[in-house]
């Protein structure tokens, strides 16, 4: 029996591309309903939990803009996505006519261009032999892969958007939220890459040189604060994305202490690593490694930012169940997709980091 299911990437559907994807017959459906699993599969409402279920668990879209406007309802839709403005403060004077700005919103026209099926059988044997509802089993672990599948391919693609070491537009070197340069203002904080990683310590022995080739995890992470703040972004949802080695070498730090974390229980207690320096922390073991392009032996990338950076849109919009004409068996199959954009790079920090 299967425990985890597999979750093929799709550029173009529909499902005749599928195993069971046979071609309906003229003469009409070729699958008898079944009255019993029909009754206890509502596709339109595990549509709904199970997209509910993704964004809880996703840390891409902890990271990223996730307000769209419009209906997603196959691969190929657009979402429009709303930026924030940049509102002008002015000198007041008095006697004198106050000046009316209208803020222009810039406007992201987001393309749903990716998309992910699950396709799966239960055999009628099973069903009957079988105290458990297999079919929520299944449905709720092909959740949890599509999740592993999308934060793993957007944070590679916001890695190789963002995280290349020469400066060209858009990019992070270009923001002065990459490379070795880094930071608007200050031009000095050595963020690492490729083949250059920056080796991350904890020594507690006081601050490290910015432009060092090892430096003290808690220094590192301020600094990559530092280049946030050097771009005036928003105090507002900040994150910060670590591998769990890293996670476990700030627990191992100061950050025992709760003062470390601005909170009342210290990390060494309750495991939680919550907000450090205005940034919420979060553990994944899905970011960039050595088996994404341009990364090699130990090297991690990892991010810092704003969600403001990033535009992140995803629905389930399909969950189908019918008899197989191949098997004495019900089919349950889903399809997910979503896009995804760097919206604003000089909100996103990455950088490139070994233990």
């Amino acid at each position: 029996m299967p425990t985890n299911l597999k979750v093929p990437m799709v550029e173009n559907f529909p499902w005749a591309a599928t195993p069971f994807g046979a071609a309906t017959p003229a003469g009409g459906h070729p699958y008898p309903a079944d009255p019993t699993y029909a009754n206890t599969v509502i596709p339109i409402l595990w549509s709904s939990k199970l997209i509910d279920k993704f964004y809880d668990a996703s840390v891409v879209a902890v990271m990223s803009n996730t307000d769209y406007e419009g209906e997603i309802k196959s691969q190929g839709d657009h979402v429009v996505i709303r930026l924030r403005p940049d509102i002008q403060v002015s000198a007041y004077n008095a006697n004198v006519d106050l000046a009316i700005e209208r803020p222009a919103t810039d406007i992201v026209d987001l393309l749903i261009d990716k998309g992910l099926y699950w396709n799966t059988a239960l055999d009628d044997v099973m069903e009957v032999q079988s105290d458990l509802s297999l079919m929520n089993i299944w449905s709720q672990d092909a959740s949890e892969q599509m999740r592993v599948a999308i934060d793993s391919e957007c944070l590679d693609y916001y890695f190789t958007i963002h995280g290349a070491a020469s400066p060209a537009p858009g990019n992070g070197a270009d923001e002065g939220t990459a490379g070795i340069a880094a930071g608007r203002i200050s031009n000095n904080i050595n963020l690492g890459i490729t083949t250059a990683p920056i080796q991350l310590t904890y020594s507690g022995t006081g601050p490290t040189a910015p432009g060092a080739v090892i430096q003290d995890i808690m220094d590192f992470i301020l600094r990559m604060n530092q280049c946030l703040d050097e771009q005036n972004a928003p105090e507002t949802g900040r994150f910060l994305i670590l591998p769990a080695w890293a996670c476990q070498m700030l627990k191992a730090s100061d950050l025992r202490m709760a003062n470390e974390m601005g909170d009342g229980t210290s990390v060494y207690r309750n495991g939680m690593l919550g907000q450090l320096d205005r940034m919420m922390v979060y553990k994944s073991n899905l970011l960039p490694d050595a088996n994404h392009a341009g990364l090699t032996g130990a090297e991690h990338a990892i991010f810092a930012g704003t969600t403001h950076s990033t535009t992140f849109a995803s629905q389930v919009t399909k969950v189908e169940t019918l008899r197989s004409e191949r098997s004495f068996s019900n089919l349950m199959r889903g399809l997910q997709v979503y896009g995804r954009q760097v919206t604003n790079p000089k909100y996103l920090v990455s950088a490139v980091v070994t233990q």
